[in-house]
């Protein structure tokens, strides 16, 4: 369709694939739970586990040799990533339900951070047409960086707890001693040398944990959104992160945001960097680019648009709701 938005017909075959160690939450029982609401409207569920790394992207690849419609991809945004990364530029659609410790894609998107209500959203049956970004040619749907946040994600996946306190303990603790670095970035026709915090080229609009890097991004839009953080003194930087939970951060004086469909980002040398929070190590020269309208999702229907403070604290309370209902049917 002209818009982007597809219904997908009942009677999906459809390939869920569970990442058992994800988050911190037990994933038993959640493919009966998967299978229980939607083999009733007619689809059928195989279902798949995940025992190390990559092997999400071999399971997807399967999915799509194999005739599936749609694969739903259950772990954190490294594991979406991975599912992701195999269905772009296919006829398969991407079914999400959260169990990360950030979950910025699926925050973005509107998908709730509660099994049976994400569930919900795939009985919807309402597919998006969004975009995704690559740097070098690897793909990334909700973030890529390179600076702080990768040294934060780097000492994140070395930790042996998982979860929100435990990324904020790394990230203080990172903060501490990071040192910033210069890049100089190629974009809409113009070259900028930066001494900065990091550097994000966004294509949703948070890190997670309803963090807001680039507030106003839009999976729709065919650009990607960069959010460049200066070097300051140690109050004003952590301000920043005052802003990143307010959604105000574009409005910050160390921050310089713009969109674009492409740039290239060269630093002094290899170094940290994450795509959708998993680190890695890249070379001195990141090429990103914006891939329009690659991926098929399944969303909600309507994405109510974004608002400082009002967006970040219903989100949030929306969540402790149905942490209070699922501590509630427990009983």
């Amino acid at each position: 369709m002209a818009d982007g938005k597809t219904h997908m017909s009942m009677g999906q075959r459809a390939l869920l694939v569970i990442n058992p160690i994800s988050g911190t939450t037990s994933k038993r029982g959640l493919d009966r739970e998967v299978m229980h609401r939607l083999e009733p409207l007619g689809w059928n569920i195989d279902v798949a586990w995940t025992s190390g790394h990559g092997d999400a992207t071999c399971l997807a690849n399967d999915a799509i040799k194999h005739g599936y419609d749609s694969v739903i991809a259950a772990g954190g945004d490294g594991t979406i990533n991975e599912v992701a990364r195999a269905l772009r530029d296919s006829t398969l659609s991407l079914g999400i339900i959260p169990c990360g410790s950030g979950n910025g894609l699926a925050r973005h998107l509107q998908i709730p951070i509660h099994v049976r209500s994400a569930i919900e959203v795939i009985a919807g049956g309402h597919v998006e047409r969004c975009d995704y970004g690559s740097v070098n040619q690897d793909p990334f749907f909700c973030t890529f960086g390179v600076g702080f946040d990768a040294a934060v994600s780097q000492k994140f996946a070395l930790s042996r707890r998982r979860g929100k306190l435990s990324y904020i303990r790394n990230t203080f603790e990172e903060y501490i001693r990071y040192a910033s670095d210069t890049y100089q970035i190629t974009a809409n026709g113009k070259v900028l040398t930066e001494k900065a915090f990091l550097v994000a080229v966004c294509n949703a609009s948070q890190y997670g944990n309803n963090a807001y890097i680039a507030p106003y991004a839009s999976m729709t839009d065919g650009l990607l959104d960069v959010t460049i953080i200066h070097s300051g003194y140690p109050i004003t930087t952590a301000l920043v992160g005052v802003d990143l939970l307010t959604g105000y951060i574009d409005r910050n004086t160390l921050v310089h945001c713009f969109r674009t469909s492409a740039a290239v980002i060269e630093r002094i040398a290899e170094g940290p960097a994450h795509i959708d929070g998993e680190p890695l190590t890249l070379g001195k020269r990141l090429e990103v680019k914006c891939h329009s309208a690659g991926l098929s999702v399944y969303t909600p229907a309507t994405l109510p648009r974004f608002k400082p403070i009002i967006t970040p604290l219903m989100s949030t309370i929306r969540e402790w709701r149905l942490a209070l209902r699922d501590r509630g049917t427990e009983r």
